[in-house]
C-alpha cells in the first residue's frame, strides 16, 4: 500500500509471506465493526506531536508527518513513498483551512492511494485538541457492552468506500498506521453486519470508515452525527457511481457541510466523475492531481479474455482453469462447465 517494495509480514513470530502494494492489512488486527485503539506507547490525542522523523531526512519525513506515523511506516517496512503519496500527502496536509481547495486525485489501483489519504487524515486527527474528541466516552481499551443507551458518536474524519471489503481493508490499514498512538480510535460501519455491534463499536470513534448505505441508516437512527466531520474522503468515486451511490453521497455532503477538506479518489477524471464532484465537493476551487494517464498500462496487472458463450468454449477453457497461475490480481474460475 505504501510502496511497491515487498516486505515480509509476521504474525506471532512466523512469516506469513511477502506482500506488495495495498496488502499491509496482514499486519493489522481484524476489524468487524468495533472501534479499535492500538496498544503500545505513544503520545495521546491532544498532546504535542513532534514533527521529528525517525529518520529526520527520510522520504516520508519530507511529507510533513509526525513521529508516531513515521514509526508505524518504518515498522511496516516501507522506506519510499509512491508517486501519489509524494504528491497528494503534502497537498492534503496544506488543505486544512477553509480557504484551501478540495483535492481530486486520479491514480491506478495498487498505487498506494489509500495511504495517500489516510496519512494526512491521521495527522490532522493527532493534532486535534483533546476536547474535540467524540462524545461517546473514553476510548481507552476495547469497547464494552454499555449498561445504558450508547450516546451519539461524532467522528472527526470520514472515509466513504463503495464496498464492504474495501472499507474493512481501509480500516485495517488505518489501525496499522496508529499503532504508536494512544487514544485515537478507528471504527467502521458496513452493510451485512449486525447493527447493535456496529453501534457499540462507534463509541469514541475519531476516524470512521463506512459504506454510504449503512452510514446513512445509522445517522437517521440517531446513532451518529456527521456535523463534527472536518475531513471527508470519497474513495473509488467511479465505483460509487457504478453502484448507484450518487444521491447518498450528495446527502453525506449536506450532512458534513461544516467540513474544511474533501478528498476524492478515482481511476479517471471522466465527465461523470466531474459531475459527481460538483455535487459532493465544497464550493470553490478544486485542485486536480492526475498521477497516471488513463491510457497508461498498469505493470502489475495481466488481463486475459477467453470466450465462454457456449459449452464448447467452456470445455476448451478447462485446461486454463486447471492451471495454477501466479501473480497479483489473477482470478480463474475453476469449474468452467458450471458457468451458466
Amino acid at each position: 500500500m505504501l510502496s511497491n517494495h515487498p516486505v515480509t509480514a509476521r504474525r506471532g513470530g512466523h512469516a506469513s509471506g511477502e506482500f506488495m502494494s495495498d496488502d499491509f492489512d496482514l499486519l493489522a488486527p481484524a476489524v468487524a465493526g468495533c472501534s479499535v485503539e492500538p496498544a503500545g506507547p505513544g503520545p495521546a490525542m491532544g498532546e504535542p506531536v513532534p514533527a521529528v522523523a525517525v529518520a529526520a531526512d527520510g522520504p516520508f519525513a519530507a511529507l510533513g508527518l509526525s513521529d508516531p506515523l513515521l514509526r508505524a511506516v518504518a515498522d511496516l517496512g516501507y522506506t519510499e513513498p509512491t508517486a501519489v503519496q509524494r504528491q497528494a500527502v503534502p497537498l492534503a496536509l496544506a488543505a486544512g483551512t477553509a480557504a484551501a481547495p478540495d483535492l481530486m486525485v486520479s491514480s491506478q489501483t495498487g498505487s498506494g492511494k489509500t495511504a495517500a489519504y489516510l496519512l494526512p487524515l491521521l495527522q490532522r486527527l493527532l493534532q486535534r485538541p483533546r476536547a474535540s474528541r467524540s462524545e461517546t466516552g473514553s476510548a481507552r481499551g476495547p469497547a464494552r457492552r454499555p449498561s445504558r443507551p450508547v450516546q451519539t458518536a461524532t467522528p472527526g474524519a470520514l472515509v466513504l468506500c463503495p464496498t464492504r471489503e474495501l472499507a474493512q481493508q481501509v480500516a485495517r490499514d488505518a489501525i496499522a498506521l496508529v499503532r504508536h498512538v494512544r487514544g485515537l480510535r478507528i471504527a467502521q460501519v458496513v452493510g451485512g453486519m449486525p447493527y447493535a455491534r456496529q453501534i457499540e463499536g462507534l463509541r469514541g470513534a475519531d476516524l470512521l470508515v463506512a459504506t454510504p448505505g449503512r452510514l446513512l441508516d445509522l445517522q437517521r437512527s440517531g446513532a451518529l452525527r456527521l456535523d463534527a466531520v472536518q475531513a471527508l474522503v470519497v474513495d473509488e468515486a467511479d465505483r460509487m457511481l457504478d453502484l448507484g451511490f450518487a444521491d447518498d453521497l450528495a446527502e453525506v455532503h449536506a450532512l458534513t457541510e461544516s467540513r474544511t477538506q474533501t478528498l476524492m479518489f478515482s481511476a479517471t477524471f471522466a465527465p461523470r466523475i466531474q459531475q459527481l464532484a460538483a455535487r459532493v465537493m465544497r464550493a470553490g476551487a478544486i485542485e486536480r492531481l492526475q498521477i497516471d494517464s488513463p491510457q497508461q498500462r498498469h505493470a502489475n496487472i495481466r488481463q486475459l479474455m477467453h470466450w465462454a458463450d457456449g459449452r464448447e468454449h467452456k470445455r476448451a477453457a478447462g485446461p486454463l482453469a486447471a492451471r495454477r497461475v501466479s501473480g497479483p490480481g489473477h482470478r480463474v474460475r475453476r469449474h468452467p462447465d458450471r458457468v451458466r
